[in-house]
C-alpha cells in the first residue's frame, strides 16, 4: 500500500500532516546584536528564544523567525504582518489584538495560547498544530490551511470566511459560533471535535466529513438552509 493510501483513514479522509519541531541550541532575544530588546521590521531570527518578555505594540512585520521558540510573551497588539514562523514553537503567547495578517506559519506549534481578536486574514499555514488553550474571535479570512491540527483548544467565533482548508482537523476541541461562508474545504475532519457550533456557512461544508451526532445537532441549521421548518 502507498503512502498516499496509507494517510487515509477508513472514512477516506486524508489525513492532516504535522510538524515535527527539533529545535537547536537557542540563544537569548536579550543577546548582543539583536535589536537592543525591541523586534525589528524585517528582522532575521534564527535560534533565538524569547522567554517572558512583553512585546506588546512592538513592530516585527516582516520579520523571519526560524528555529525559534517564543514562550510566555505578551503580544498584545504587536505587528507582525507578513512575518514567517518556520519550525518554531510559540508557547503560552497573551494577548488581544496581535496582527499577523498575510503571515506564514511553516513547522510550527501553538501550544496553550490565550489570545483575542488575531488577524491572520490572508496567512499561509502548513504543518501547524494549535493545541490547548483559547482563542478569542481569531481571523482567518481568505488564510490557506493546509495539514493544519486544532487540538483540544477552544475557538470562539472563529472566521474561516473564504480561506481554503486542506487537510485540516479538529480534535477534542470547541467550535463556538464559527464563520464558514465562502469557505473551500478538501479533508477536513470535524468529528473529533467536542462541539461544534456554527453561526454562519453551513452550506460551504462540502469536503468536510462530520459524525453522525454532529449531524443531528446540525441537522436545524441544514434543514434552514434548504428552507425546511422543523415544527
Amino acid at each position: 500500500m502507498g503512502q498516499r493510501e496509507r494517510q487515509r483513514d477508513a472514512a477516506g479522509v486524508k489525513k492532516a500532516r504535522r510538524p515535527e519541531v527539533r529545535l537547536p541550541q537557542l540563544r537569548a532575544f536579550g543577546d548582543l546584536g539583536l535589536g537592543g530588546g525591541e523586534l525589528e521590521p524585517d528582522g532575521d531570527y534564527d535560534g533565538v528564544e524569547f522567554r517572558d518578555l512583553e512585546l506588546a505594540g512592538q513592530d516585527g512585520g516582516g520579520a523571519l523567525f526560524l528555529d525559534c521558540a517564543m514562550t510566555g510573551c505578551g503580544v498584545t497588539e504587536a505587528r507582525l504582518s507578513r512575518a514567517r514562523f518556520v519550525d518554531s514553537v510559540l508557547t503560552e503567547l497573551r494577548g488581544v489584538g496581535t496582527e499577523l495578517a498575510e503571515a506564514s506559519l511553516r513547522d510550527v506549534e501553538v501550544v496553550d495560547a490565550r489570545l483575542g481578536g488575531v488577524q491572520l486574514h490572508g496567512s499561509v499555514l502548513e504543518r501547524v498544530v494549535v493545541r490547548g488553550g483559547k482563542i478569542d474571535y481569531l481571523n482567518l479570512r481568505k488564510a490557506r490551511l493546509k495539514d493544519v491540527v486544532f487540538e483540544e483548544c477552544v475557538l470562539v467565533e472563529p472566521d474561516f470566511g473564504q480561506a481554503a482548508l486542506e487537510r485540516v482537523e479538529f480534535v477534542g476541541c470547541v467550535l463556538k459560533g464559527a464563520d464558514f461562508s465562502g469557505t473551500r474545504m478538501k479533508d477536513v475532519d470535524l468529528r473529533g471535535a467536542a462541539q461544534v457550533d456554527i453561526l454562519r456557512g453551513i452550506d460551504c461544508l462540502a469536503g468536510a466529513v462530520i459524525s453522525s451526532a454532529q449531524l443531528m445537532d446540525l441537522a436545524p441549521a441544514f434543514a434552514a438552509q434548504v428552507g425546511v421548518r422543523v415544527d
